[in-house]
This record gives structure tokens, C-alpha cells and sequence, in this order.
């Protein structure tokens, strides 16, 4: 065998630094290499790629430092595939380095053109609603480079270089429903028409019977099942963004890296550290990219909120939540009070229960564990943010929700006790023996959600006289612990979660999130198997079909209100427990949206870079 070791793409992954330099020093890195070998197989010559790590220096030539936003992302973000991405942190890479077909404003909380220029609603000839959206011809598709440090634009087999057509779009979205993807958010997708059948299997249908198509190069249809008036905003959605097919293709699972990912937004990736730091850099190659004044973010993965708090107060971030020990402190102090940022948002802080999991299948004892929650307390003495008490799903500001504290249960301690009592006794059961059974919350690792269920493991105590596990686990382990495909020996009874909207519409939330046949359905709601391979619906269920479907926005809202109280009271499928505020301090150097819906968009953040290299002495 004849091996022959040739640079391809040059250098990619950077995985870490072995000796680390200052600014215009050499330095060794280790790097990933992508490279060309040829094997004889058989008597004949055949040429592969690999991925193999080697031991780099490199000497930077100085230069003026960009303008750079130091931020922390506060975990690992579990994937960077538009496809995969379902939590806040992959979702804030994604929508900063891609583009959707629309652009949800930080301002309006409204769709506004992104890489569709404009949109009309139709019907085809059997009735079906229809959104055609007609797209940008200069947005390109780039890859960053680590070896020459330079973003250039992607060329096809024939050097012809690449630009996002109506084709890319309707692969991605297709790549999404398309169940061996596993795409744990395809059920956004489902209100395209045939979306469900795709996705869940059923026999004669392929992804091809989707309801999107490219008209032309520039023009992309959708065909919907049901008639969606917020549908541009489902547009926006990473889910359904452009995706380049032939890197997927040659690199699959490792397509996300840094060096071999191809991207169209506003930043592309230079560096992922796992676990250290993820870095992006400007596209100059951006359509608007002169409207971008941010150069260069660096992002930590900090869970600790006090260490990123410090790191905070001495200039090495511009911007962070405020960690509850620090809330008074901060609000007193003459300086951080006036960085202070406080505003509600459109999230809410749940808890789940394991609804097919004993005690939790029975109603009466998440009624229980539900009304024992003092929400009220929590903020005041805990979390001091401003947050509203949550006995249903939709904070305000989304379409059909309920006025707070008008739907669900809140805060009971004697119906709480009489809700047990009644299971304890149909069973046979003393407290004892509920308690042996070992019951279990589980968060993901974070010091204030440790405090939150520290304070609310106390409330049980105290009205319940129950002892409850808490347990916590890294964010990435976490999300694969609470997927409702887990074994139900592994599952905790209690588990929390927070829900930030998509797009402002209760189908974004009881819909989507909590329907048993059409949502993420983590609750195991009328689950016949531990794993929820079979399910059945529900009044809930049919109600948010039902208002899914209604055009008239006073029948829906009504419709959206009565499956709120079921899933909340009727059913106690969960605990909801506070609607979020924006806890935040900002340097003065920075100006910054807080989008209620979007997600973040550092490139339409700025920074007054002479300042903060005054303050920082950089």
C-alpha cells in the first residue's frame, strides 16, 4: 500500500493551543488537517479524504484589533445544525450565521424581509394555502479559512461561484422533516402540508411530497395544511433556513466545525473550542455588511453565573445576566444600577412532570407538587427580578394568551395537602412510602437553577412534608435526558425547562410544544409506551388543532384559553412557574437589543470601540 499525505483545504479545526503567546508572537496550536490519500485498492489508484490532527506555528502578523464584543454564551451549545439546533444557545449561533427567509425585528417583533425580499399568500387549485417568497440574488455562501484567516466565497464543481437559491431553501427544509435526520423541531414544520405524514413515517410518503418547491432559482413555495396567517414568521425560523446540501454531504456529522462549515449570515465561525470558546468573525462577504459594526465575538461557555459575573465587573465582558446572590447589590449600587437592564420577555420557566411515570401518571399528585409551589415567594426572596407568578404556559405579548393568573392553578397549600392525602390513601400508601420511591428534579447545571429548585424542594417539604432528589447535569446531557425517546427508567419525576418564543403565537406554544401527536410532547402526555412511540390525543389536543386551523382571530384566542386551563388545571400535565424578566447589566460602551421573540442579533449590536478600549486599556 502507497500512501501519499497531501494538504486539500489547509488547516482547519483549531482544538486548543499548545503554547499560548501574546499578540504578534509565535505560537503552537493543534489543528485538524484535512487531507487527500491515495490508497491502491486492487491494482488501481483511489483517492480518499481524512481528517487527521498535527502540531502548527504560526506567528500573526500584528494588526489593528477588531472591534470585539466578549460575551458568554453560559454553556455549550449542543449543535450548530440549523436542523438539530433546539435551545437558545445553538439557536443564537444559527440565526447569527445563517439567514432565514425572514427576519423576526428586535424591535416590532415582526417579520421583516431577510433573504426574501417580499411574500404573497395564494391558494392552489385544491384549496390549500400557498406562500411564495421571492428571494435575494446576492447573498453567498462562504467558508472561513483558519490557515489564511480569510472568508471566501464557496464555488461550485465548475468554479462558478455559489449564491443561496430557492433550491437551498427548500433542502433545508425537506432535510429537516425528513425523519433520519431526527430533528427533535421538525414539528414546526408540521403546518406544511404533508410535514406530519414525512416526518412520522407514514407508509407513501417521502419527502418529496412535501409542500415546498422552487419555482426557479430565485422563487420558493409553500403549501400549507392549514390556512397560517403567522406563517412569514415561521419563516424565519432556523429549521427552515437555506443549507448547503454538498457540504452536509461530504461531512456530515462534522459539517458544524470550524474550517469545514459553510454559512451565508452576518458572522461565520473562526474557532470552536468544545467546552472552551466559540469565536465568530465578520463576513465581509455579507450582503449587508457594511451595516454590521461588530467585528469579532468571543464567546465563552461559562455556566457559573457568579464567575461570569466577575469577569463582568473587570471589563472582560460587555454584557450578562446578574446572578440572584447579586441582585440587591447590584440594584444599590450607583454604577451597576445604571448598567442595569430589567424587562419582561417572552419566556416562561416551567417545571415538568413525567406524566407516564408512577406517582406523576396520576393527576392528583402533580396537582399536588403544582399548587404547593409558592410562585410569589420564589420571586421575592429568590429570584427578585420582576418576574410574574405563571399558572399558564403564554406570557403576554404572544396572540391568545391568557391574562396571567386568569387560567391554571396557582399557589394552594391546603388543596395541595388534600390533593396527596387522596392519592395516599386510595393506595394504601403512608408518607413514608411515597417518599421511598425516590423522587427526582432534575436541572440542567446552572447556580440559579440550583437555587430555584433548592427553594422550591423546601416548599414541598414544608406543605408536603415530601422529600424530593434534586439532581443537575450539563446542558447537552440534559436536553438528551428529558427527550421523550429516553427509557423511562432514566427519566427524572420532575424535570425544569423554559420555553422562549419562535414567533408570537399561542400555536408556537400549547401547539408545539405540549400537543401529544404534533409537538415536542416531553411531558409523555397519553403516552401507551414508556417511550411515547404510541400516543393518543386529548380534548388539549384537538383544542389547539382546532385553533390552529380557525381563522377567526376572537374564536381562536377562546379556543387557545380553554386548552391552557385543561393542560394546566384539568390535566396538571406541568407546573409552570414564572414568566421571564431581562436580568442584565451592560457596559455603556455597548448598545444592545433584548429581543422579547428573536433571537439575539449581534449584528445589529454596537459598540463605541474607543471607550472600551479606554476602560479596558486595550
Amino acid at each position: 500500500m502507497k500512501r501519499n499525505i497531501s494538504l486539500l483545504f489547509g488547516l482547519l479545526l483549531v482544538f486548543g493551543l499548545v503554547l499560548t503567546a501574546c499578540e504578534g508572537e509565535t505560537k503552537t496550536v493543534i489543528e485538524t488537517v484535512v487531507v487527500t490519500v491515495e490508497k491502491i485498492v486492487e491494482g488501481e489508484v483511489v483517492i480518499e479524504t481524512q481528517i487527521v490532527e498535527v502540531e502548527v506555528v504560526k506567528t500573526p502578523e500584528p494588526d489593528v484589533k477588531p472591534v470585539t464584543l466578549n460575551y458568554n454564551f453560559g454553556t455549550e451549545p449542543p449543535s450548530l445544525d440549523p436542523s438539530l439546533a433546539t435551545d437558545t444557545t445553538s439557536i443564537a449561533v444559527v440565526g447569527n450565521t445563517f439567514v432565514g427567509l425572514t427576519l423576526i425585528d428586535a424591535i416590532t417583533n415582526e417579520p421583516v424581509p431577510y433573504l426574501a425580499t417580499d411574500w404573497e399568500v395564494g391558494t392552489d387549485a385544491d384549496g390549500f394555502q400557498t406562500w411564495t417568497f421571492h428571494l435575494r440574488q446576492d447573498v453567498a455562501w462562504v467558508n472561513y479559512n483558519p490557515v489564511t484567516n480569510e472568508t471566501t466565497q464557496v464555488v461550485d464543481a465548475d468554479g462558478n461561484p455559489r449564491f443561496v437559491n430557492a433550491n437551498d431553501v427548500v433542502y433545508g427544509v425537506k432535510r429537516t422533516v425528513d425523519p433520519a435526520t431526527a430533528s427533535d423541531y421538525s414539528y414546526v414544520l408540521y403546518i406544511i402540508k404533508n410535514a406530519w405524514e414525512v416526518n412520522n413515517g407514514e407508509e407513501g410518503y417521502t419527502v418529496d411530497d412535501l409542500g415546498v418547491v422552487a419555482l426557479d432559482d430565485w422563487t420558493v413555495q409553500f403549501t400549507l395544511a392549514n390556512a397560517a396567517g403567522y406563517f412569514p414568521s415561521i419563516a424565519s425560523m432556523w429549521v427552515a433556513m437555506p443549507m448547503p446540501q454538498w457540504t452536509i454531504e461530504e461531512w456530515g456529522d462534522k459539517w458544524t466545525e470550524a474550517g469545514l462549515i459553510v454559512t451565508n449570515g452576518p458572522y461565520t465561525l473562526e474557532t470552536w473550542i468544545h467546552g472552551g470558546e466559540i469565536v465568530l468573525i465578520k463576513n465581509p462577504l455579507f450582503f449587508n455588511a457594511d451595516a454590521v459594526q461588530i467585528e469579532r465575538i468571543e464567546g465563552l461557555m461559562i455556566t457559573e453565573e457568579s464567575t461570569a459575573f466577575a469577569l463582568y465587573e473587570n471589563n472582560e465582558l460587555d454584557t450578562t445576566g446578574v446572578p440572584l446572590p447579586e441582585m440587591d447589590r447590584v440594584k444599590a449600587d450607583p454604577v451597576l444600577s445604571a448598567e442595569f437592564y430589567q424587562a419582561p420577555t417572552a419566556c416562561t420557566y416551567y417545571y415538568g412532570f413525567t406524566n407516564n411515570k408512577p406517582p406523576f401518571d396520576d393527576v392528583r399528585v402533580r396537582r399536588a407538587f403544582s399548587q404547593a409551589i409558592d410562585r410569589q415567594s420564589l420571586i421575592d426572596n429568590v429570584l427578585k427580578g420582576g418576574q410574574i407568578p405563571a399558572t399558564s404556559f403564554a406570557p403576554q405579548g404572544i396572540f391568545g394568551a391568557p391574562e396571567p393568573g386568569t387560567v391554571g392553578l396557582g399557589y394552594d397549600a391546603a388543596a395541595a395537602q388534600a390533593s396527596l392525602n387522596e392519592y395516599l390513601t386510595e393506595k394504601g400508601m403512608t408518607l413514608a412510602d411515597f417518599n421511598a420511591m425516590g423522587i427526582t428534579l432534575m436541572h440542567n447545571t446552572s447556580e440559579g437553577h440550583a437555587r430555584i429548585a433548592a427553594a422550591i424542594q423546601q416548599m414541598w417539604k414544608d406543605t408536603l412534608g415530601v422529600d424530593v432528589i434534586v439532581e443537575n447535569q450539563e446542558w447537552g446531557v440534559y436536553l438528551d435526558t428529558v427527550d421523550n425517546a429516553t427509557p423511562l427508567a432514566d427519566m427524572p419525576h420532575i424535570w425544569r425547562l423554559g420555553w422562549c418564543a419562535d414567533y408570537p403565537d399561542e400555536n408556537n406554544w400549547v401547539h408545539e410544544v405540549f400537543n401529544a401527536t404534533a409537538g415536542d410532547n416531553n411531558l409523555r402526555r397519553n403516552c401507551s409506551d414508556e417511550v411515547c412511540t404510541e400516543v393518543t390525543n386529548s380534548t388539549f389536543d384537538e383544542l389547539t388543532y382546532q385553533a390552529q386551523a380557525e381563522q377567526d382571530p376572537a374564536v381562536r384566542a377562546q379556543l387557545y384559553a380553554e386548552a391552557e386551563r385543561i393542560l394546566a388545571a384539568e390535566e396538571t400535565a406541568y407546573a409552570p412557574i414564572y414568566h421571564y424578566t431581562t436580568v442584565a447589566v451592560t457596559k455603556p460602551w455597548l448598545v444592545r437589543h433584548y429581543p422579547s421573540v428573536a433571537p439575539l442579533d449581534f449584528f445589529g449590536w454596537t459598540i463605541d470601540w474607543e471607550a472600551k478600549l479606554a476602560a479596558t486599556g486595550g
